[in-house]
């Protein structure tokens, strides 16, 4: 697992300064100079930063800067792709233009060797993948930024498919996440209109999923309970998994030989129900999100297969979405409020489902949500896309400075991408209408009486459990009050940035002290006449006179390339 605990401390990307460097020169190779300027990079990694080329490469020119974005994270290895796949999930902090092109990050690179993969299963298990399997197909199927997978056969004949995590790739996880934390920082610091998107929380969010994509015991669980959720339904088939061959880098399972959900004409020459698969591949997404709160967060064609009787198999359970029942229940408020047209209940119940920063307008939130809900709501379902109101929502919040919950997104993203397969099966599917005996069950729900008990036995239970623990905190603060150990804290903005101004004056203040020193010495010694000389003038001096003259230049360089004399 990534260790959380020291991102963001800016100490420890000295550590990657080569790493760091590498990253610097492929944002200058694409053209992004200005933001490495904007950042005052050149603080931390001055020395680096004097040894690298400034200018894009020629082609750059011809390239938007969203594409040039793309072609930089690609270069810069499987975390930046991650986190440009994750950037491509999120419109309140990118512009629509950088979302179209993120989603075509291409998560593709050379496999990695068979001598590695065999050190990495013995490592693992203590033995070779021939002698643990029947049979094991040294070339892989497939060969992504974090594993590769790998056909075999066990000695009972069952065929299955091997993931292996790719070799120290969590190491190099760990840096790069790190110099990301150091770059949102900065972020944070500099650019103030991204303050109020808080980069380093969203880099930290980042560093959680990817820590989680990268412990295959986390996906063999999430098979397992995914398994439990469908238990007895017909409708679905999940791949078996086998928990005596897999590891934290091993993910063994079983081999799925079915068709892809985007594979159109296969699936319709050979009779399947392409209507019928779409109304099931969106009940199935649906039944996860409302019911169950726990989802595949990444129904995409390719980890969608058609088995015979047109059954659907979920595979790749490396990146699964989790919905508690408050959320789901404000999400269907705010629905609800939406059809009904209720534009005070619609902001009311968007308002749940966000964080903001700054205090909210709500007169203007409200008009904008029912200029929203005429441009839907008097159109038949048919017309309507789930994905493209979604698109409208996420708009409108970023336009008033609020944020989804990161659940959120990940669900809107899931429903998403399950409506635009389905689309692709039967053009005439409704998911909005598929939806609702969905919020229709969680709506019932909440006033069945044994809910209803419950929530008055938690709600009773936490009101005594303050009363009980009233008398004791009381106590505590009279007694902080009496000792005088009661602490107050002002934050004043801008003394972090006034500090290191001090700070650079006081440098160059001290370097100009040495310096004039430093002439003041070698004249003296010029004077003074001391040998050795060359030219009948001391050497001593002439060295003093270059060291000044050079770190006179130094300073001068400095004051510039801070743009104030």
């Amino acid at each position: 697992m990534v260790s959380l605990r020291r991102l963001g401390t800016i100490s420890r990307t000295y550590r990657h300064l080569a790493r760091y460097q590498q990253v610097i020169r492929i944002l200058f190779k694409y053209g992004f100079s200005d933001l490495i300027d904007h950042l005052h990079i050149e603080k931390y990694l001055e020395t680096g930063l004097r040894m690298i080329n400034r200018q894009p490469r020629p082609q750059v020119d011809r390239l938007s800067r969203p594409e040039r974005l793309r072609m930089a994270l690609e270069e810069m290895g499987p975390t930046f792709i991650k986190l440009g796949q994750l950037l491509s999930t999120r419109p309140d902090l990118i512009p629509p233009e950088y979302l179209n092109e993120l989603t075509k990050l291409q998560d593709k690179v050379p496999p990695f060797a068979y001598s590695m993969l065999c050190e990495i299963v013995r490592d693992e298990t203590n033995r070779l993948p021939e002698q643990l399997f029947a049979a094991f197909d040294a070339e892989p199927l497939a060969a992504a930024s974090i594993s590769q997978v790998h056909r075999a056969r066990l000695d009972n004949g069952e065929e299955v498919v091997v993931k292996v995590r790719r070799p120290a790739i969590e190491r190099i996880i760990a840096v790069d996440l790190e110099i990301l934390a150091h770059l949102a920082q900065l972020m944070e610091q500099y650019l103030e209109e991204l303050q109020g998107h808080k980069p380093l929380a969203v880099v930290n969010e980042f560093a959680r999923s990817l820590s989680r994509e990268i412990d295959f015991t986390l996906e063999l669980s999430s098979i397992q309970r995914f398994t439990r959720q469908f238990q007895g339904n017909p409708d679905i088939y999940v791949p078996r998994v086998y928990p005596e061959l897999s590891s934290e880098r091993i993910l063994v399972m079983e081999w799925i030989d079915g068709i892809k959900s985007s594979d159109v004409k296969r699936l319709g020459s050979n009779d399947y129900d392409l209507p019928l698969i779409a109304r099931r591949g969106a009940y199935l997404m649906m039944e996860q999100i409302f019911v169950h709160g726990f989802f595949h967060a990444d129904p995409h064609p390719g980890n969608l297969f058609i088995l015979p009787g047109n059954v659907i198999c979920f595979i790749d359970f490396g990146q699964m979405g989790r919905l508690s029942l408050g959320d789901r229940e404000d999400f269907t408020n705010m629905v609800q409020a939406l059809v009904g047209g209720n534009e005070r209940k619609v902001t009311s119940a968007l308002l749940t489902i966000t964080t903001h920063q700054k205090e909210v307008d709500l007169e203007a939130l409200s008009r904008d949500l029912a200029q929203m809900m005429d441009l839907y709501l008097y159109r038949p379902l048919a017309e309507l896309e789930l994905a493209r109101i979604l698109q409208d929502i996420l708009g409108l919040v970023s336009r008033h400075e609020l944020a989804l919950k990161p659940a959120m997104y990940v669900m809107l993203k899931a429903l998403s991408t399950v409506e635009g397969v389905g689309l692709m099966l039967d053009p005439r599917l409704e998911l909005i209408t598929l939806a609702k005996p969905f919020m229709r069950r969680i709506k019932t729900d909440r006033l069945k009486p044994g809910r209803l008990a419950a929530e008055f036995s938690d709600i009773s239970r936490a009101y005594m459990e303050l009363a009980a623990d009233f008398p004791e905190n009381l106590q505590a603060i009279l007694t902080q009050l009496r000792q005088g150990r009661t602490t107050l804290i002002f934050e004043v903005k801008g003394v972090a940035d006034l500090g290191k101004i001090l700070d650079r004056m006081s440098n160059r203040i001290s370097f100009s002290i040495v310096l004039a020193a430093l002439i003041i010495g070698s004249s003296l010694v010029v004077l003074s006449d001391i040998p050795p000389r060359w030219n009948d003038i001391p050497i001593i001096g002439i060295i003093g006179f270059l060291v000044a003259g050079i770190m006179g230049f130094w300073l001068l360089l400095s004051i510039i390339r801070h743009g104030r004399m």
